[in-house]
């Protein structure tokens, strides 16, 4: 006869997501921990409003360390240390059966720190791995020390902790392999897509510092692009809180986009995109999945670039690069961010080149490539972490 779950031991889940991306994967972690442990569960921890529809209340509000800029860090450090400490307290306060960290691993790694140095018998899972396969990649082996298990939302992460003598590793797949029946184009979608004139998606960024960064030589090049190419019906998809920046960065644009903001419009923008230009980072892979061919560019300033010089240690800074295993996204990065390299390059794709058919191709792999099977990443990082629980000397 099953246990009815009011008569069950709840455990006690505890859960740390300081940015929204990480709140994104929490909420439906907890969705399904709680399906599996049968209702019986606490959360306690720090999360946003995706987590806290969950049922989780957040020890302090997660907008506080939404910070960008390294003026803006230093000025925040002692608030920034403060949350550190709290947070490490109120885990050890809890005493939970479980620990569970996602992304944000300058913050959240310095409570598992403080967590394991004060109570090593908590299972510490960290949720999103930090990229020691691109860069600092002694972290992957110290990581040994106070995490248990990492779970991978990219499928060559795991073969990178082995490499590099990190902790186990698990890939449980990415949140955006759920979301490619919005992303790929229906009959009549798929038509506008190879219509003319075609539909240009540029992505300049998702951080202030980046639509600065990026605006006056993203419209130089599709002023350049233009004059070669012709028409072309542009689209930028954005955020409500970058409304503000992109309209004034592209009041100087030759070419005017159509401004999205709507999470359902930069769906159906992805849909009928016959190509891309797009800022480095997610987006690329999101772009990938949708089958869109693209140009990825990136300029930071002066101190990135003096610091990516000396660290970075991949082929490609391109996440769709990365996952497919080959460099077939043109990427242009700092110094190579210029309107006159970057123009002949989206003219590439934008007509029927070798260029653009290697990365529809390669794109054509990629369902392969990030398969999870029939089990969705959050239902594989609820294994891994109920798996780990039974494990701990806290459970026996």
């Amino acid at each position: 006869m099953a246990v009815p779950a009011s008569a069950r031991v709840a455990r006690k889940i505890f859960l740390i997501a300081t940015e929204e991306s990480g709140d994104r994967l929490g909420a439906p972690l907890m969705k399904v921990l709680r399906q599996r442990l049968g209702g019986a569960v606490q959360f306690e921890g720090v999360g946003g409003q995706s987590m806290a529809r969950e049922g989780l209340v957040s020890r302090f509000p997660i907008e506080e360390l939404s910070i960008m800029g390294l003026t803006a860090v230093v000025k925040q450090l002692p608030m920034i240390l403060r949350r550190i400490r709290q947070t490490a307290d109120a885990v050890i306060e809890t005493s939970p059966d479980i620990l569970v960290i996602i992304d944000s691993p300058d913050f959240t790694h310095r409570v598992a720190r403080r967590v394991r140095a004060r109570d090593p018998s908590i299972p510490i899972i960290d949720y999103v791995s930090p990229s020691v396969w691109a860069w600092r990649s002694g972290r992957a082996r110290s990581m040994r020390g106070y995490i248990d298990h990492v779970l991978a939302l990219l499928p060559f992460e795991p073969e990178a902790y082995r490499r590099l003598r990190g902790p186990p590793c698990s890939y449980v797949g990415h949140p955006l392999t759920e979301q490619v029946g919005m992303l790929r184009p229906s009959i009549d979608e798929q038509q506008r897509r190879d219509s003319q004139p075609p539909v240009l998606l540029v992505l300049p960024g998702s951080r202030r510092s980046e639509i600065r960064h990026h605006m006056a030589i993203f419209g130089e090049t599709l002023g350049l692009l233009q004059a070669e190419s012709g028409p072309f019906e542009l689209i930028l998809p954005t955020m409500p809180h970058l409304q503000e920046a992109v309209s004034e960065g592209v009041k100087s644009w030759p070419v005017q986009p159509r401004v999205v903001l709507r999470e359902n419009e930069k769906r159906a923008a992805f849909r009928i995109a016959h190509a891309a230009f797009v800022k480095s980072g997610t987006a690329t892979l999101e772009l990938a999945l949708a089958g869109v061919p693209m140009v990825a560019a990136y300029k930071g300033s002066a101190i990135e670039a003096w610091v990516a010089r000396r660290v970075v240690r991949t082929s490609s800074v391109i996440l769709a690069n990365l996952v497919i295993g080959e460099n077939v996204v043109p990427e242009f990065l700092q110094q190579d961010c210029t309107p006159q390299k970057l123009a002949p390059a989206l003219h590439e794709i934008m007509v029927d080149s070798a260029s653009r058919r290697r990365q529809v191709e390669a794109f054509a792999n990629i369902d392969r490539i990030m398969s999870t099977g029939d089990q969705p990443p959050s239902v594989r990082a609820a294994d891994i972490v109920l798996a780990t629980l039974r494990k701990s000397r806290r459970s026996n």
